[in-house]
């Protein structure tokens, strides 16, 4: 039952957003009880956490596919960054209720059923690869820098924003230039 919740959270996330998790919904949904959940999930918080942690889960296979395929065609720490970036951005114009319930503070912040331990290890990531393209600086205050642009830049997308500033909804060269700005500019391609 604890699965079919989940099951049916994600579900329900990724057709109506997350404003549409309530416990009444994903029950009747589910085909329980409105008080069923609370048996698997003492409060609303600890379902919402299990439902964003499989949106981590996959957000994290996903980069690690892109790091296979990076480890196959021997690429560098900046194209490396460049995938993730790539992948991450993709992952929030796709998953685009899945992402805002990923990143609510509140869960986050909760550390309900290892929510942090399942996010973290992609932000170690990018910290890692910052590590080796600057080193010398704060990898942890740069990759904090660059994520904050990229969710930003995602965020902008979603609300149609960056369109209407910029006349583009290409994230590619706001992509670029948020690299350049906190990694240093790319080497040219010989």
């Amino acid at each position: 039952m604890r699965e079919r919740l989940v099951r049916t959270g994600v579900a329900l996330v990724d057709a109506e957003g997350a404003q549409a998790l309530t416990l009444r919904e994903i029950a009747r949904r589910a085909g329980v009880s409105h008080g069923a959940p609370r048996r698997w999930f003492p409060t609303h918080l600890d379902l919402l956490s299990a439902i964003a942690r499989e949106g981590f889960a996959e957000l994290a296979a996903r980069v690690a596919e892109a790091d296979r395929e990076a480890d196959r065609t021997d690429a560098g720490p900046r194209e490396r960054v460049e995938t993730l970036t790539r992948v991450y951005l993709g992952y929030a114009a796709e998953r685009r209720g899945m992402y805002e319930l990923m990143f609510r503070h509140d869960l986050l912040e909760s550390g309900r059923l290892g929510l942090r331990e399942t996010s973290l290890p992609l932000f170690a990531r990018l910290a890692a690869l910052v590590a080796e393209l600057r080193p010398g600086t704060d990898p942890v205050t740069a990759a904090g820098a660059l994520w904050a642009n990229l969710h930003g830049l995602a965020q902008l997308r979603h609300w149609g924003s960056l369109s209407l500033a910029t006349g583009s909804d290409d994230p590619a060269p706001f992509v670029r230039a948020a690299l350049d700005a906190h990694l240093g500019p790319a080497e040219p391609t010989r």
